[in-house]
């Protein structure tokens, strides 16, 4: 009787390996097909959060640089801006300069055609 008590021990244990092997397999099968999704689901709305919050940091970036462009493009402008006023008065002053020595040597010529009659 004691080996036929040693068999019924080894089959009782070889069962109850068979149980737990079979619940393992079913913990397993569980975890693929509710927890897998589920932390792809996970890594998804992470990796969604993360594009969000980089592309608003982009944003700001690219705001930033903008502002900085238009300020000095700005201050470029007004520097282009008085300097160019300034040219024009250069040249005003040039021209107002350069037509009453015109008109003096006009006026004398006429003034030589009035008197001599020739140019």
């Amino acid at each position: 009787m004691g080996v036929n008590r040693g068999k019924s021990d080894v089959l009782s244990a070889v069962e109850k390996i068979k149980e737990v092997e079979e619940r393992a397999r079913g913990i397993i099968r569980e975890a693929r097909e509710k927890k897998a999704p589920k932390v792809i689901q996970d890594a998804y709305d992470e990796a969604k959060k993360i594009k969000e919050s980089s592309l608003k940091e982009a944003r700001t970036r690219a705001y930033e640089q903008k502002k900085t462009i238009v300020q000095n493009a700005s201050r470029e402008a007004l520097k282009i801006k008085k300097e160019s006023e300034k040219d024009e008065a250069r040249m005003r002053e040039k021209a107002k300069t350069t037509m009453s020595k015109a008109v003096a040597k006009v006026a004398e010529k006429i003034k030589d055609f009035f008197e001599k009659g020739k140019l």
